[in-house]
């Protein structure tokens, strides 16, 4: 079987900027939790990679950057993980960003 091949670099850089900015939504975390997405070592290290957008060069291209914060915490929060499959604490964390915003 031959490997997948990889977007062109500019297609992966808006590929990668949408996806981390997903995060940011509750519901698309409540999707990751339930499909088992944030149990696998594989995506919580694409988690990690995607620390990247961190960095000055790219945290400018962020329309919500609270999906940094929501990141951190995917990688280094195992409880916040599983307390994402439940529907209650979904909406604990979307009234919580509602105030913030």
């Amino acid at each position: 079987m031959d490997a997948p091949t990889l977007p062109p670099q500019e297609d992966r850089f808006y590929i990668e900027l949408e996806f981390v900015q997903n995060l940011s939504n509750p519901k698309y975390l409540n999707y990751l939790a339930q499909n088992g997405h944030l149990d696998q070592e594989s995506f919580l290290n694409f988690l990690k990679y995607l620390r990247y957008w961190k960095r000055p060069e790219y945290i400018t291209h962020l329309i919500f950057p609270q999906c940094l914060a929501f990141l951190e915490a995917l990688i280094e929060n195992p409880g916040f993980r599983r307390e994402l499959a439940l529907p209650q604490f979904i909406e604990f964390v979307h009234q919580q960003q509602g105030t913030h915003w």
